[in-house]
């Protein structure tokens, strides 16, 4: 019998598992949008949105839970600092699915997971920072 598995197992170890989920969610934090396989989209979701709701509570346990969770004070004082206050009025549904056909060499299910109201200059703004401090850096 199948009672109570719920959770795809994508031929990973629960510790895989995890970690796989712990970096999507920092990504997804880090650019509020990124591109995934349908499942993972899917299976990140609950994830994200119970730490969106976690950071609305904004009490140092909760702050707590999510270092736990994420492992990045960094992206926790984002989630904390500018998603939690975006969202304290929405009651759920952080997160929105957009599926985006398929990929090319292997014919999988492509989905964009991105934040609903989301800041569109996020996506890439850690990585351009960091080009110019490198570029500062240099010359």
């Amino acid at each position: 019998m199948r009672h109570g598995k719920v959770h795809r197992k994508f031929n990973r170890t629960w510790e895989h598992r995890k970690a796989m989920f712990a970096n999507l969610a920092s990504a997804l934090i880090t650019h509020e949008q990124i591109v995934t396989t349908l499942p993972k989209a899917k299976d990140l979701r609950p994830v994200v949105e119970k730490l969106v709701t976690l950071a609305r509570r904004g009490d140092l346990h909760a702050r707590r839970q999510a270092i736990a969770e994420l492992r990045d004070p960094a992206i926790v004082r984002k989630l904390f600092d500018v998603l939690a206050p975006r969202y304290k009025e929405r009651p759920g549904g952080y997160t929105r699915i957009i599926k985006a056909g398929f990929r090319y060499g292997d014919c999988t299910p492509v989905a964009v997971i991105e934040f609903v109201d989301r800041d569109v200059e996020a996506k890439g703004a850690a990585d351009r920072a960091r080009l110019a401090a490198e570029e500062a850096e240099a010359a």
